[in-house]
């Protein structure tokens, strides 16, 4: 098994584990909270302490820092890395603290503001976004040196920490659900469980508790790596200036997702309550198949393209992202058809009321159509990064973001939250098929997937049919969603296998 594959493989597997995790949380939450004021607070208290992570730390930093350091590392050693690393993280952490001191300060016009983060709440509901907004400060200011040990760690082409780091995560945001949120204790077998009693409060509180966790999990790794911190600040030095320059659009290309996660927020905000966290819910469901499959590749072949463009290796780059290419396909086509399918005894799970699981239900079925166009994106956007292009995803987002407003402001106010999750899968189906393209144009021979679009469709299309039929029988509704999905996955894994077969020997 090649390196890739065994590195995807690893990554799948913990992040299988992490959202494993994150939905027993999930589930949990649901059945303390219901689809409530004060949880729709909380999930909207989530967002700018999200965006000021992904666009200076998270995404933002780890796309366009990997490239470099990889390209420093393979020139002049390790010692020059991690040198160079200290440089931008000092930066980095100095940003997110000055940000995170105004966020803080302005959290009520933050929230109040009417395109700011929750314009429909009630006052009282405002007034506890902008508390669990100032908390959540704190997880973010964690999550800040995370994600630089994640750049850092991958740069040398180490994975199994940072894929692990989310796992830790959710450990910590348990211990909020489980112990210092509920009113009541949880009884297992003959051990009572304590309670603190916080409420909404404890969730963030156990928020903290996880990115701490987060961060420490992946220290051993820095350590095996010699991880030598440098006080310095140069913003003369060559590498510092590459980096800042390849993060100045992408930070940009980052703020215009998060803008569409704001937006839909406003909208949801707008609508009736429980909306918001009706999009939660549904994107969770989205985001298991899309993060298994999509980020775990993309996270893995960042820095191998990397490589294979400083080697000018053109080919190579090339044959991989077809085989990448096939390979989405061939797995996230029949996920979204077979999961959209089962996914109501799923939801069931979350104990909603018959309305509250029919709206979690259609929200999450709109957002698995966009399954294939998300999972395309990870890999596509990175390839640009790869080859320190960060131009043409800033504008591929800008395009984003115009489409996704427009069509959830036709969308959500006629058919709800279920509107809007429709129309962040459009809107980001569009933006991976032009990267697509302009992809093409610049190498060449990377769409040649007819075969395996042809074989997935029409296994595919079987497979549903057949799950669809199986779910009319009078059988408990989970068992048999799923069996249905094994059944239908039985089906469509003969005609994927070459797509499998190729993972291997990339």
């Amino acid at each position: 098994m090649s390196h890739i594959a065994r590195s995807t493989l690893i990554v799948a597997v913990f992040f299988g584990l992490e959202k494993l995790l994150g939905f027993l949380r999930q589930v949990i939450i649901a059945q303390q909270f219901g689809l409530s004021s004060e949880l729709d607070a909380f999930n909207a208290a989530n967002n700018i302490p999200d965006l000021l992570f992904a666009l200076i730390s998270g995404g933002a930093l780890a796309v366009a820092l990997i490239p470099v350091l990889s390209a420093t590392l393979d020139r002049s050693g390790q010692t020059a890395m991690w040198a160079l690393f200290s440089r931008v993280a000092n930066i980095v952490f100095l940003v997110t603290a000055g940000l995170s001191i105004i966020v803080a300060l302005f959290a009520d016009q933050l929230v109040t503001w009417r395109l700011g983060i929750a314009p429909g709440f009630t006052p009282e509901q405002q007034a506890l976004v902008a508390d669990l907004m100032r908390l959540n400060l704190i997880a973010t200011l964690l999550f800040s040196l995370s994600g630089l040990a994640i750049a850092g760690l991958q740069s040398n082409q180490h994975f199994a920490l940072p894929a692990l780091a989310p796992s830790m995560y959710d450990i910590g945001t348990l211990f909020g659900v489980i112990i210092l949120a509920p009113q009541t204790g949880y009884q297992i077998g003959p051990v009572s469980l304590p309670a603190f009693g916080l409420g909404v409060y404890g969730l963030v509180y156990g928020t903290i508790l996880g990115a701490a966790l987060f961060l420490g999990v992946q220290i051993p790794g820095l350590l095996r790596y010699h991880f030598r911190w440098t006080p310095r600040i140069d913003l003369n030095d060559p590498g510092v200036r590459r980096v800042l320059s390849l993060m100045g659009p992408r930070v940009l290309t980052v703020f215009f997702i998060q803008i569409i996660f704001l937006a839909q927020d406003n909208i949801a905000s707008r609508l009736a309550s429980g909306s918001v966290t009706a999009l939660v819910y549904g994107w969770l469901f989205m985001q298991v198949p899309e993060t298994i499959i999509g980020t775990a590749l993309g996270t893995v072949l960042l820095p191998t393209l990397s490589e294979q463009i400083a080697r000018n290796e053109i080919d190579s780059f090339r044959t991989t992202m077809n085989k990448t290419l096939r390979l989405l396909l061939a797995l996230t086509i029949p996920s979204a058809v077979l999961l959209s399918l089962v996914i109501r005894p799923a939801v069931g799970i979350l104990d909603f009321d018959p309305a509250g699981t029919d709206l979690v239900v259609w929200v999450a079925r709109m957002f698995m159509f966009g399954l294939v166009g998300h999972s395309l994106l990870e890999v596509v956007a990175r390839s640009f990064y790869a080859q320190q292009d960060a131009i043409t995803p800033l504008l591929a987002s800008g395009l984003n973001i115009i489409l996704m407003i427009t069509f959830a402001v036709l969308l959500g106010f006629r058919y709800g939250a279920a509107g809007i999750a429709l129309a962040n899968s459009l809107a980001f189906t569009s933006q991976a098929v032009l990267l697509l393209y302009l992809l093409n144009r610049r190498f060449g021979g990377l769409l040649n997937v007819g075969r395996t679009l042809l074989r997935v469709i029409s296994s595919t299309a079987a497979a549903g049919l057949l799950v669809y039929l199986l779910l009319q029988l009078p059988f408990p509704q989970l068992p048999l969603a799923v069996f249905s999905l094994a059944a239908g996955g039985a089906i469509v894994l003969p005609f994927i296998w070459p797509e499998l077969k190729a993972l291997i020997k990339l």
